[in-house]
């Protein structure tokens, strides 16, 4: 008996690998609801067990993964049949397994090759209190979950022979890591001309991790803002970057060394389907929420992405988790981004001046693709206009991303400091305890979302905006850190003013 682990979202559950051998027509046999790529691990298996000098034992061979009920795929129990052939057949002794779990392709040659997951693995390993037995290619990275035990032989024969006794193998180091405080540049907050209220937006966006929306003619700088808001980001921490890595893991890709503590900046293309963005297929797989967890998922040309698909981000944006249920199984993928949109104003570009081609119905049949409740889940939008005449001959002014990065950790710290999480995450109540609102505040914030058109959850999102200013600033909240927030509300005032004009 040998233990794997198989692959189920961010699981990895506990997998027996039970190997049977009786007399009879000579035969290889694979139980358990295996997939195809599981059950072609019976000429993998053959050709390793051969080419590295063992025999293959000439019986009915009956290979149980149990549970049976749980779907098996890929290549990754290779090497736990392997061995268990090996151990029915009396040629390695069957003690040295019992707190060994193995995971690993097996090469024609009985090279171990790499499979996905294996971050899960190690973390699931370490609550069982076991050790693992991966892939070179996988060891690395795995080795970095607190208390792993990991080992990666190159081969099948160099396991066999450590199992014997004949052999060391040395525990797998995790690889040497930058420092948490090395987050790789993305560009220049300075380089940008202009834009002065974008890049205040951005600050407070990073400030709590608030949603943002920015609205604006093409080539005044969206793109550009967004691309470099990772880079005032504070770093992840060592379980936020297992977390991201683990998920990365997932669908074959390992986490770049450089890039560990750096949160993640996913940009799918508007053509991408809602299974690409939110994850599923018949074999469910991470989307790019999923992808962007503890990082930013920046959406440029929000208006020409599909209404449906949009609006599949409003669950996962309250949550934090996206819930993919299937006829076989039911998976759960953690989901915890801030979402940067940016977007033109109208079909041609422009809503004003002579450029603009689209009259008021061509711009609100445009930007209703935006459902309402989706727009709800925005702290902040903010207009992006294009540059006054004779800027591009200014000298780019304003704090580097480096003295913004260091604002945004000092705001952080001090919300985390005070109610254990971001301005973001609390609750109605929570808001009311730490920030309270004075009579004249409250009824001059329930004038404006009634002026503006906007609901309950708005409410509380300008007020939470607002106490991420008083943060950022260093003072207690007041009337001004509302008129602030307040003004981050351009798509509200672009719609509203489109609707008294139709």
């Amino acid at each position: 008996m040998v233990y794997s682990r198989a692959s189920i979202g961010l699981d990895a559950p506990l997998v027996t690998v039970e190997t049977h051998l009786a007399n009879g027509i000579p035969a290889f046999t694979l139980v358990g609801l295996p997939e195809a790529s599981v059950r072609e691990a019976r000429e993998r298996v053959r050709s390793a067990l051969l080419t590295s000098g063992f025999e293959f034992p000439a019986a009915r061979i009956t290979v149980n993964l149990a549970p049976a009920d749980l779907p098996k795929e890929g290549g990754r129990f290779d090497l736990a049949i392997a061995i268990g052939i090996l151990v029915a057949s009396a040629q390695l002794p069957e003690a040295p397994l019992q707190q060994l779990e193995l995971l690993g392709e097996l090469a024609l040659s009985g090279e171990i090759r790499h499979i996905p997951g294996a971050i899960s693995a190690s973390m699931a390993a370490v609550k069982a209190q076991h050790k693992l037995i991966l892939p070179p290619a996988d060891a690395g990275s795995a080795a970095r979950v607190e208390q792993a035990q990991i080992y990666a032989p190159a081969s099948l024969g160099e396991l066999v022979a450590w199992l014997n006794g004949q052999q060391s193998l040395a525990l797998t180091k995790a690889d040497e890591l930058p420092q948490p405080t090395q987050v790789p540049s993305t560009g220049d907050f300075r380089d940008v001309i202009g834009q002065n209220s974008a890049k205040r937006a951005l600050l407070i966006a990073a400030a709590a991790r608030h949603n943002l929306l920015m609205l604006g003619p093409p080539g005044t700088g969206k793109t550009m803002l967004a691309s470099r808001l990772p880079g005032i980001l504070p770093p992840l921490n060592t379980h936020q970057a297992i977390d991201v890595a683990a998920i990365e893991s997932l669908g074959g890709n390992e986490r770049a060394l450089s890039h560990w503590y750096t949160p993640p900046f996913r940009s799918p293309h508007h053509s991408a389907s809602a299974v690409a963005l939110v994850g599923g297929g018949s074999k469910p797989r991470p989307g790019e929420i999923s992808l962007a967890h503890h990082g930013v998922l920046f959406l440029d040309e929000m208006a020409e992405f599909p209404r449906a698909v949009l609006d599949a981000l409003r669950q996962p944006l309250e949550s934090g988790m996206v819930h993919i249920s299937r006829a076989m199984q039911q998976v759960t993928f953690p989901a915890d981004f801030q979402l940067i949109g940016a977007l033109n104003p109208s079909p041609s570009g422009y809503y004003q001046g002579h450029q603009a081609r689209s009259n008021v119905d061509q711009i609100l049949r445009y930007l209703s693709r935006l459902s309402g409740p989706f727009l709800d889940r925005f702290d902040l939008s903010v207009e992006v206009t294009s540059l006054p005449r004779g800027s591009l001959n200014q000298e780019p002014k304003g704090l580097s991303t480096e003295e913004l990065r260091e604002q945004v950790i000092q705001a952080r710290e001090r919300q985390l400091k005070r109610q254990g999480c971001l301005n973001s995450e609390l609750s109605g109540a929570m808001l009311r305890e730490i920030a309270p609102l004075n009579n004249t505040e409250a009824s001059f914030l329930e004038q404006a979302i009634e002026k503006l058109g906007l609901s309950i959850r708005a409410y509380h999102r300008i007020w939470k905006v607002a106490l991420t200013i008083s943060d950022l600033n260093q003072q207690p909240l007041e009337h001004a850190q509302l008129v602030e927030a307040l003004g981050y509300r351009a798509m509200d005032r672009l719609l509203n003013r489109l609707t008294q004009t139709v």
